[in-house]
């Protein structure tokens, strides 16, 4: 669109990343459900932190890291979550701005500190994340940029944030400066977990206002609560413009009304580190669609990045995603 700034505008929680190995042994002794996120509190994060083996630092945040990738191809992104005025949150915000992607949110000062994710992954590369949320869903409906958001063709909502009223009536702004914009609405259902807790609502989110939903297939399976992929895909492209849907190993599939586009996952030698596959899915995705590109074209984008995010530790692009496509023709 001529008229827009930004190709996307994300919308999450702030998180920095710390990620380590473990055993399932230890994920069993610490009461950690493989492969999910958790919400902790302050003590259960300190706990955990001392038990782990060493970590690495790494801002993240799934609609952040999804911000990073739209950037990594050479689209305008912009990023609004709350931080802290303390370490962590200025490593976040240098670490995003310094990825290329706009970031305008004011720190808090004197109340929770910034959130923080500590990542276990294990031998087999998958990922469980314990996150200390602080201030970050306590970003409010009076801290969303109007004028960013209708500054962007998209904006993107983090399924995660959706767990305080304060974030969930955020969204909802940010959805109705959109729509009266003339700009898209697009929605990740971040987990299955975040699904049981919030499903009501997210339905309602859905069909009141969302384009293009992302979404896992065990995320669906538990949305519209159906035993097949099939039946969940038939509601779900009823529900929204577009449903692109992710299934690990088996690919994807881009729902477009009667259209069913499947995408083949792009090869990986060694997969190392699970974490962030669906948020860089979605900023190849997103990079794709703000650019005019063909839906098979999105998706392919979007697996390119998955493929880029899962060889490496951590779910900010080490290769330019711009040069991988750019090597596929794309």
């Amino acid at each position: 669109m001529a008229d827009t700034t930004y190709d996307v505008v994300g919308i999450g929680n702030a998180i920095v990343d710390i990620i380590g190995r473990c055993t399932d042994a230890f994920l069993a002794e610490h009461g950690a459900s493989k492969g999910h996120m958790r919400l902790v509190d302050a003590d259960t994060v300190v706990k955990l932190y001392q038990a782990m083996g060493p970590g690495i630092e790494i801002s993240g945040g799934s609609g952040a890291n999804t911000m990073v990738g739209v950037a990594s191809f050479g689209g305008k992104s912009a990023f609004i979550g709350k931080v802290a005025d303390d370490e962590l949150g200025r490593i976040f915000a240098h670490d995003i701005r310094a990825a290329g992607v706009t970031y305008q949110t004011s720190p808090s000062t004197g109340g929770q500190p910034t959130a923080r994710s500590l990542i276990l992954v294990t031998p087999d590369g998958e990922r469980t994340m314990n996150t200390f949320l602080g201030v970050s869903p306590e970003l409010n409906h009076g801290e969303v940029d109007a004028a960013l958001v209708a500054a962007a063709q998209v904006v993107y909502l983090e399924g995660y944030l959706f767990d305080r009223p304060e974030a969930k009536a955020a969204f909802r702004q940010a959805a109705r400066i959109a729509k009266s914009a003339g700009r898209k609405v697009s929605l990740t259902l971040s987990d299955a977990f975040c699904v049981e807790r919030h499903r009501a609502e997210f339905l309602e989110l859905i069909r009141a206002d969302v384009d293009i939903l992302f979404a896992n297939e065990s995320e669906i399976l538990s949305l519209y609560r159906v035993a097949t992929f099939d039946e969940a895909a038939r509601l779900a492209r009823a529900d929204c413009e577009l449903a692109v849907l992710t299934r690990s190993a088996k690919g994807s599939v881009i729902f477009s009304g009667e259209t069913a586009v499947t995408i083949t996952p792009e090869p990986v030698a060694r997969v190392i580190d699970t974490t962030g596959a669906g948020d860089l899915y979605a900023a190849g995705f997103l990079y794709g669609y703000t650019a005019g590109k063909p839906l098979e074209q999105c998706g392919r984008l979007g697996s390119i990045a998955a493929a880029e995010i899962i060889s490496h530790v951590g779910a900010r692009p080490e290769t330019p995603l711009a040069k991988l496509a750019a090597q596929k023709g794309l």
